[in-house]
């Protein structure tokens, strides 16, 4: 599904990140890098969601999107049946637009 609304393939983002796309960030210190725009890891107690919590429109859709819990840049879900996947389409696709300054993806 990530794959779909990034358009952007599967890369590894460390030992256990899986991502999708990528920015580029600088903080005030100078300290800067590159990240990945969205994705996910899937670790044993629960499924941790990356840059889907961050864009403008996050905050109403989370309210819908079903059981789960937000962390401090990530949001977990311990199955995937326990959430709306229309609304975690959206909150990918709207995450990786917000982080990678897309506008329009073609479909």
């Amino acid at each position: 599904m990530m794959e779909e609304v990034s358009g952007e393939p599967a890369v590894m983002w460390g030992p256990t990140i899986v991502g999708f796309g990528s920015y580029h960030y600088k903080y005030e210190s100078g300290r800067e890098g590159d990240a990945s725009a969205i994705g996910f890891s899937p670790r044993s107690a629960n499924l941790a969601l990356y840059g889907l919590t961050i864009a403008p429109t996050a905050g109403p859709l989370l309210e819908k999107l079903g059981k789960c819990r937000r962390g401090a840049s990530c949001l977990y879900v311990n199955k995937l049946a326990d959430v709306d996947l229309d609304v975690l389409t959206r909150l990918a696709r709207d995450g990786y637009r917000h982080m990678t300054g897309v506008v329009h993806h073609p479909s």
